[in-house]
């Protein structure tokens, strides 16, 4: 069974930063796709970020282009998504979720298993 958990979210001023991680058991995924997506209160769960285990291929909602980075360690089993310059719209919880072998970078239905999120704070 796999297993992701998320870490890093906190409250922090806008323009500050963060770094996520997500570290998963369970199995390995050196072909798959690890994403990660947001969801603020009363809005639906949007795409953030994704990379591919093996690749290194990386997608980013426009969003939060050139303010994010997703990376992965392989030998940890661990992704993160690095955060900068951050403004009070990026609070949301942000799941890590994986992974996804088919379908769009950006479809929440690709992804086979979600962690349990991790809240991100963002005051003005």
């Amino acid at each position: 069974q796999v297993q992701l958990v998320e870490s890093g979210g906190g409250l922090v001023q806008a323009g500050g930063s963060l770094r996520l991680s997500c570290a998963a058991s369970g199995r390995t995924f050196s072909s798959a796709t690890m994403g990660w997506f947001r969801q603020a209160p009363g809005k639906e769960r949007q795409f953030v970020a994704s990379i591919n285990w093996s690749t290194g291929i990386t997608n980013y909602a426009d969003s939060v282009k050139g303010r994010c980075t997703i990376s992965r360690d392989n030998a940890k089993n661990t992704v993160y998504l690095q955060m900068n310059s951050l403004k009070p719209e990026d609070t949301a919880v942000y799941y890590c979720a994986g992974p996804k072998y088919y379908g769009a970078y950006n479809d929440r239905g690709a992804y086979a298993y979600w962690g349990q999120g991790t809240q991100v704070t963002v005051s003005s």
